[in-house]
């Protein structure tokens, strides 16, 4: 592993763990606030928050592996653990989703009496959303700087966890003016963001995970072609993982040319393409013409 590498991946650890400080400390204001209001919005919202902090140590656990150096089982390196894991959060979510739902559809079937607030649980209430705010905020930023994506993905979870909590707010209020079917409608409609948000992540790893082309093939033939004593290029390939990009190219060059000279060639190539494409490794092939 590069000292690049194990830089970022002890980055994206300590935005993990002070993220799950934070969610530890809303955990157990929600809590108290659900118990003391009898909101199952409330509680689902905890849950929801829970769920951000095993989503938080899961995370660490992940990034430490992604970081591991490249070995004879993983000659590209571990850099797709972490967009694994990416995608095992949105399972995570679909969890929480399933449970809102389910206890949602209870209370408007069943029934149940309305959920009281306090000035004191409403405050405490409005102090986390603006907890989750700044940290989807800060890990946003954290996420796109170090390109990670699992920071980015836990991101748009707490992002999920910043609507349940605006619709708990808003259905507590209405429920106090007699509205009792607020808590569980808008938990119902909170259910639908977090699906969308679900699909997004989904949408930015796949992408990864099935080897779609990293970088546009012609921007790569372009820049070797370049280079002078390249005849053309061709056989372009590229792909992602986690922060890395790779790519393949086959290069052809004068037939007369000594085979240092050649050589030669493909390490500039190598090197434009490194340094214009922000491309991390490169495999050149050289074939005579």
């Amino acid at each position: 592993m590069s000292i690049g590498e194990a830089a970022r991946a002890r980055q994206v650890r300590r935005v993990l763990g002070g993220i799950l400080l934070a969610n530890l400390a809303v955990v157990v204001v929600k809590i108290s606030v659900g118990l003391s209001a009898n909101s199952l919005a409330v509680f689902g919202d905890a849950v929801h928050s829970s769920v951000d902090a095993v989503n938080n140590l899961f995370g660490m656990v992940v990034v430490r592996f992604a970081a591991k150096a490249p070995d004879e089982d993983h000659p590209y390196g571990h850099g797709k653990f972490e967009t694994l894991g990416a995608l095992i959060v949105v399972v995570f979510l679909s969890v929480t989703l399933f449970e809102l739902l389910q206890g949602a559809i209870t209370r408007l079937w069943q029934g149940t009496s309305a959920p009281v607030l306090s000035p004191l649980a409403a405050g405490l209430l409005v102090a986390t959303l603006l907890v989750n705010i700044g940290v989807v905020w800060y890990e946003t930023r954290a996420g796109q700087r170090l390109q990670s994506e699992i920071l980015l993905a836990d991101a748009a979870h707490t992002r999920a966890d910043v609507f349940i909590t605006i619709a708990v707010i808003i259905g507590l209020a209405l429920a106090t003016l007699g509205l009792t079917w607020a808590d569980p409608v808008l938990a119902i409609v909170v259910s639908v963001m977090v699906v969308r948000i679900g699909v997004q992540v989904v949408g930015r790893v796949i992408p990864s995970l099935v080897d779609q082309a990293a970088v546009d093939g012609a921007a790569i033939r372009r820049a070797a072609t370049q280079i002078p004593g390249v005849r053309d290029a061709y056989d372009i390939r590229s792909r992602a993982a986690a922060a890395k990009r790779f790519a393949e190219i086959t290069i052809t060059v004068d037939g007369s040319e000594s085979v240092t000279t050649a050589h030669e060639i493909a390490d500039v190539v190598e090197e434009r393409l490194r340094t214009t494409l922000d491309l991390h490794e490169i495999l050149v092939h050289v074939e005579p013409c």
